[in-house]
């Protein structure tokens, strides 16, 4: 046995020794990638060229050539060329008609805007305007009153003003689904004067671009200005899945998960027929959305907020390709010693170091851990569900647990964390706020994809979890234990437990959940489209964190179609 070991380590050694010597002498080839080539959508040519001008001031030994082309011939040839292009939302048809690699750099996104001294401000928030309201304005506006749009509004005209473009014409007849708007001239206005005619008119409604009323100094909206709440599904009020008015940062993510109304939110993509091979091309998309993300500024685009960019950047990433430095892409350097055979001989010391270990290990027999465990996210089952004994368990996939005091804690259940994985933050309600069971209590976020949570019991808070705004991870790690949420003062607590589950009917109950969640996968994520495919494992079995990898749409199925419906 030992014989046989020492062999192993000799024969390891001279395979090591040969990758040494080998490459130490092998010459490098330099791939051939300081010159690239854009396509760019007519609206878009001025941006996409401003951009590759400034990359290639940092990067003076790249050179970017950018090439005005209609978004028909970028169709045509997508096929034939895997040169990067930058298209619209108007692309997206052709996009859904083809396995293409896109990313989003930026968005246009149109807003009504309304005077924030306006006295009926607060029914307007709570009734917000319906897409048919926003249509009676348009085709009426010398005869719309503000008491034909919110209930109990005052009989005064709505005085209307549009930005003066031909392209938000276009986007509002788009949204309200007609060939045009027609509209006065006479209430046209650049965005400066629009932005002065809302401030200067407690009654006014704007129509315009979000990036126009956004103040460059404080990256908010101008001063007495707000956006006018749309109530997309019509019924009258603006309910939770419609509110994303508290603050830009709400609004922001409001838009990117589809609270708001899509056809009113254009995307600018860049798209290839296949991942970027070249990586100056990587390297600039990645500046793209970092560093050079403050250029959409300059030609009225709105920014992305942080975490989607951060998420768009993994996906030019998502290879195995690391994030360049801060803005300055570099060409790869000829090697010397310690960028040419020195990481070979560590690295080949690392791993006879840990060959001979292991096989030292085999040879005393030594028991490994079982394979399955060293291996994340494989297929899972109700079986491996937590269930800790004592925990009364609710519908909405969160726990209860009343302490010696009265109080009772709760949190999120085992099997909702192994659906989402790794959490990144946690918005709580503060303590002395009052829960509804049923209602929403906290939000569970992933790299801003959320989860809203309903509270198992009725309530007020007491006390709040404060270790969770340091470590949101122990939602993962500990739900049952140190991830508990609140300390919940009840209201009602012998009639609502009666509804609560413990031990096996909570097990029965997961089987059920288990089928349902099979069900969503196969009916809301499509896993015919290969893009998510990797949700399930041969034979259908589910894996674990199905929702760390996908977007803040399929997140928001998931709160419609699983957890809404519970």
């Amino acid at each position: 046995m030992k014989n046989m070991m020492y062999l192993q380590i000799g024969v390891f050694v001279l395979l090591a020794g040969l990758c040494i010597s080998c490459n130490r002498d092998k010459a490098q080839d330099l791939p051939q990638q300081d010159r690239i080539v854009l396509n760019s959508s007519p609206e878009l040519f001025e941006l996409t060229s401003e951009w590759a001008a400034v990359f290639c001031k940092l990067n003076p030994e790249v050179d970017i050539q950018v090439l005005k082309t209609s978004e028909s011939t970028i169709a045509e040839n997508l096929g034939n060329t895997a040169q990067l292009s930058f298209v619209t939302s108007s692309f997206e048809a052709e996009m859904n008609d083809k396995a293409l690699w896109k990313v989003i750099v930026g968005r246009d996104i149109i807003v009504p805007v309304i005077n924030a001294r306006n006295p009926y401000i607060q029914e307007i928030y709570e009734q917000g305007i319906s897409p048919a309201g926003l249509a009676r304005i348009l085709n009426n506006p010398e005869n719309t009153r503000w008491s034909s749009l919110i209930e109990n509004g005052p009989d005064l005209p709505v005085s209307l003003y549009m930005t003066d473009d031909v392209t938000l014409h276009a986007g509002i007849a788009k949204f309200l689904e007609k060939e045009q708007v027609s509209f006065s001239r006479e209430n046209t206005r650049d965005p400066k004067g629009l932005v002065a005619s809302v401030q200067g008119d407690e009654y006014a409604l704007g129509i315009c671009y979000l990036a126009d009323m956004i103040d460059p100094r404080n990256e908010d909206l101008f001063a007495n200005i707000k956006i006018l709440p749309i109530d997309k599904n019509g019924n009258g009020y603006i309910d939770y899945k419609e509110d994303v008015y508290a603050s830009m940062d709400e609004f922001a993510r409001g838009v990117w998960i589809g609270k708001y109304p899509k056809k009113l939110a254009n995307n600018i993509y860049t798209v290839s027929s296949s991942h970027p091979a070249n990586e100056g091309e990587r390297a600039f998309l990645t500046w793209v959305l970092t560093r050079g993300h403050v250029l959409l500024d300059n030609h009225g685009f709105a920014k992305l907020p942080e975490y989607e960019r951060l998420a768009q950047v993994n996906i030019i990433d998502g290879y195995g390709i690391g994030q360049p430095g801060p803005g300055v892409y570099t060409l790869p350097k000829e090697p010397g010693f310690f960028t040419g055979s020195l990481p070979y001989i560590l690295g080949s010391l690392i791993l006879l170091t840990l060959f001979m270990y292991y096989s030292i290990r085999i040879w005393r027999r030594e028991d490994f851990p079982d394979q399955e465990s060293l291996l994340p996210g494989l297929a899972w089952s109700e079986d491996q569900v937590e269930v800790a004994p004592g925990l009364y368990y609710d519908k909405t996939h969160t726990w209860a647990f009343m302490e010696k005091d009265g109080t009772v804690k709760v949190g999120i259940d085992d099997f909702l964390q192994r659906v989402t994985g790794p959490l990144t933050k946690v918005k709580m309600l503060p303590p002395g706020a009052r829960i509804r069971k049923g209602k929403k209590a906290v939000s569970i976020i992933q790299d801003g994809k959320q989860l809203d949570i309903c509270a198992p019991v009725s309530g007020t808070i007491r006390e709040q979890n404060a270790h969770l705004t340091k470590d949101s991870s122990l939602l993962n790690s500990s739900p049952h234990v140190e991830g508990w949420i609140y300390r919940i003062e009840p209201a009602n607590w012998f009639k609502e437990v009666q509804f609560l589950i413990m031990g096996n009917p909570y097990k029965q109950w997961l089987k059920k959940e288990f089928q349902r969640l099979k069900e969503f996968i196969t009916d809301t994520i499509r896993i015919e489209n290969t893009a998510y495919g990797h949700v399930l494992q041969d034979g259908g079995e589910i894996r674990e964190h199905i929702l760390k990898d996908l977007g803040p749409e399929m997140w928001e199925d998931f709160q419609n179609n699983f957890m809404d419906v519970s």
